[in-house]
């Protein structure tokens, strides 16, 4: 067996109105100023209530960053940290979906350090000490909670990443009650974004582990067992903690085995185009896994009885194919997209696409399960926009 490493959260609470023991959280950690990460539409549902009246009522002082924009600046979280220092703030919360929980990371990280946030971006360049450090996630999807990852939508309209154990957070907060009010389409592409992840993490070419491979297997059973559920219905408490447990068990294993061509190839079109993450996941998911097949088709075999209980094993050709079949049937039941053209992409933009992805080749696409070149990624990009059969590549 070859050595790996595992890291992952030290702390996760798991629980129906979990969010409602984050003062007496803070207060175990001795925290007496935090700022608060979230944003407008996030506290006027009511989901920041609980948390900022357990605050109160521990008698720590609160500052609330809502004015954050969809996909942070580094001007917006260097300007967030600037606040905790002139506040003399001492824990980060962030309540949200996986960018506030993204932004808080950094400005956790920032408010302690001389860093600059354009100075850290790649893997392992964030080396000083950070804030206390709180997520608390309302979608079931990006796993944020528990990862070392932050990503970023630089000035120059592109995705970037900061990799660094420091922004793995001191405690993740899991309360499913906030995730009941996501609207289907929202609750569907932040589930096939766990879905992926699991994928992505179980079939990953370099660091695929024990360890990851069985939180991947969980998180896939849990996310496909309820997905289609929590998108009929979104008032399931039941199906929605089983969706959020399966997404941070996701996010535990991505974090250790990273994801690959699916998110290389969905982050230029929502970087260009303004597509939600869990959306352009969606888009290109089934055109990659049938690229892959040929590389990955014993593992994707083994998945196919994981997201179909009771099915039974053929031959790993069949399974393969029956895994990719039922993969689509849940993005297609859940009402996702089969097309780029869907949202708005036309022939002329595959090739900046395409450009684009391959600028993950060394953080992502090294992933991948089998090679690809530029070639390849707009051939994949071609059969996603007409949305006719997967692509199977040279």
């Amino acid at each position: 067996m070859k050595s790996f490493t595992f890291q992952t959260s030290p702390n996760i609470l798991f629980g129906a109105g979990a969010s409602s023991k984050i003062g007496e959280l803070l207060k175990g950690y001795k925290a007496t100023h935090v700022l608060l990460v979230t944003g407008k539409n996030v506290r006027g549902a009511g989901l920041t209530r609980k948390a900022e009246a357990a605050i109160a009522e521990a008698g720590i002082a609160l500052t609330v960053s809502e004015d954050r924009v969809a996909e942070p600046t580094s001007h917006v979280i260097e300007a967030a940290a600037a606040i905790c220092r002139e506040c003399s703030v001492d824990a980060v919360v962030a309540i949200g979906g996986g960018s506030a929980l993204d932004m808080a990371k950094l400005v956790a990280y920032l408010a302690k350090t001389p860093d600059k946030l354009d100075d850290i971006y790649g893997i392992d360049r964030a080396t000083g000490d950070r804030l206390l450090l709180l997520l608390v996630p309302t979608t079931a999807g990006t796993g944020s909670e528990v990862t070392p990852i932050s990503i970023v939508k630089t000035r120059n309209n592109e995705k970037k990443a900061v990799i660094s154990p420091r922004l793995i957070p001191d405690c993740a907060i899991l309360d499913p009650e906030l995730t009941l009010g996501l609207p289907p389409h929202l609750t569907a592409e932040t589930g096939i974004d766990a879905v992926v992840h699991a994928i992505e993490a179980y079939t990953g070419k370099i660091k695929k582990n024990p360890i990851s491979d069985q939180f991947a297997l969980k998180a896939l059973a849990l996310l496909s067992a309820n997905l289609r559920k929590v998108y009929t219905d979104g008032s399931d408490l039941g199906a929605r903690s089983e969706m959020l447990l399966g997404s941070t068990l996701a996010g535990m294993a991505f974090a250790n085995s990273p994801v690959a061509a699916v998110h290389a190839l969905a982050y230029p079109i929502g970087a260009i185009f303004d597509v939600g993450h869990g959306l352009s996941n969606a888009l290109v998911l089934p055109y990659v896994l049938e690229f892959n097949r040929p590389a990955a088709e014993a593992l994707y075999a083994e998945l196919s009885e994981v997201i179909q209980p009771g099915y039974r094993r053929q031959s790993d050709a069949a399974d393969a194919a029956a895994f990719i079949a039922e993969i689509e049937a849940i993005c297609r039941d859940c009402g996702l997209p089969g097309s780029l053209s869907a949202v708005g992409i036309g022939e002329g933009d595959l090739s900046k696409l395409a450009e684009d992805a391959m600028k993950q080749k060394d953080r992502l696409l090294v992933n991948n399960p089998r090679k690809l070149d530029y070639d390849q990624v707009r051939a994949i990009y071609a059969s996603a926009l007409a949305g006719r059969g997967p692509a199977a590549g040279g």
